[in-house]
């Protein structure tokens, strides 16, 4: 990948079984777009073709942006480019990529997933589990509703370190 090479186009990557990620893929198609985006389901057979280096499972866990030139950005920064690719949008997109525009950005991330979670039955979806009424996704992060999110690094399953 070419870290200077300009983003001509974007590949969105969603979750097309969830209904909010359908909602906000065709309200992206909506938008006038300065940057084309392409909306393509996350764990698809496309997907994995066109992006085969990519680890699939995780692409269901968190929003992916695949830019024409290899970039891949995950999470906040995946929200921030895909409404940098706005016409309308970009104004935020820059006041989300400040240190405390990415504070917000993290929240509204966390906000979906937490709505997302509530939404899937009992068991696996996405490297996402569920016990009980606790969410626990693969990279340490889980969410109780009494509690919020917390975190505890995969080293520290045992119990031995505090999470934070």
């Amino acid at each position: 990948m070419n870290a200077t090479a300009p983003v001509r186009r974007l590949t969105v990557l969603y979750d097309a079984e969830c209904s909010l990620c359908a909602f906000l893929r065709d309200w992206l198609l909506r938008q006038p777009q300065l940057v084309p985006l392409e909306p393509v389901p996350a764990g698809s057979e496309e997907a994995r073709r066109r992006f085969p280096a990519l680890d699939h499972g995780a692409t269901l866990d968190e929003i992916t942006v695949v830019g024409d030139a290899g970039q891949v950005y995950r999470g906040p920064a995946a929200w921030v480019v895909t409404l940098w690719a706005l016409r309308e949008h970009r104004p935020l997109a820059h006041r989300l990529s400040t240190p405390s525009g990415a504070r917000l950005a993290k929240g509204a991330v966390l906000a979906a997933a937490k709505w997302r979670g509530a939404q899937w039955p009992r068991g696996q979806r996405g490297g996402a589990q569920w016990g009980g009424r606790v969410y626990r996704r693969a990279d340490g992060w889980s969410y109780a509703p009494d509690r919020g999110w917390s975190y505890t690094a995969p080293g520290c399953a045992d119990g031995t370190c505090a999470p934070r």
